[in-house]
């Protein structure tokens, strides 16, 4: 699917505006409204388009904070790992939470109001997830490129 020149392009457009209608869509990437349909089906089927969203302001949202923590956990058991992602997944404050490799089990990505709305999450939510030795938090001072997609050029040599 990806090594087809189309379907990239519609990846491509998709990812840079979700919100065309199949008409517009085709139009861009040189198919009927019904063609183009068939191949975002497709697309979806195959898993490759995940879900559809919106991307919303932080800033206006009145989160003016983002920081990333790092975790270090006192085990690395299946059992202690899986504990402490059940945890994670249960805190709407946890924006993302990746397993790293290196000096870190856990990089987390959160967003606050100001310090002491991220005091109050540091203090409610990260310091009581399950099996923590260590936090360590980064604060953004600023976002020079924000995220807008995954590469899409040079899936099709």
């Amino acid at each position: 699917m990806l090594d087809d020149p189309i379907n990239v392009r519609l990846l491509k457009e998709l990812q840079r505006d979700c919100r065309l209608s199949l008409a517009e869509l085709g139009q861009r990437v040189g198919l009927s409204p019904s063609a183009c349909h068939r191949r975002v089906q497709q697309l979806e089927e195959a898993g490759i388009i995940a879900g559809y969203g919106a991307r919303l302001d932080a800033r206006r949202l009145g989160y003016a904070m983002e920081f990333f923590v790092e975790v270090s956990l006192k085990s690395q058991s299946d059992k202690a790992l899986a504990a402490f992602e059940r945890a994670v997944r249960a805190q709407p404050e946890i924006l993302e939470c990746h397993l790293m490799t290196g000096g870190s089990d856990y990089l987390l990505r959160i967003v606050a109001r100001d310090s002491a709305d991220f005091e109050r999450i540091h203090r409610e939510c990260l310091s009581g997830l399950p099996n923590v030795a260590r936090l360590v938090s980064h604060l953004s001072i600023r976002t020079v490129r924000p995220w807008s997609g995954y590469p899409i050029n040079g899936l099709v040599g």
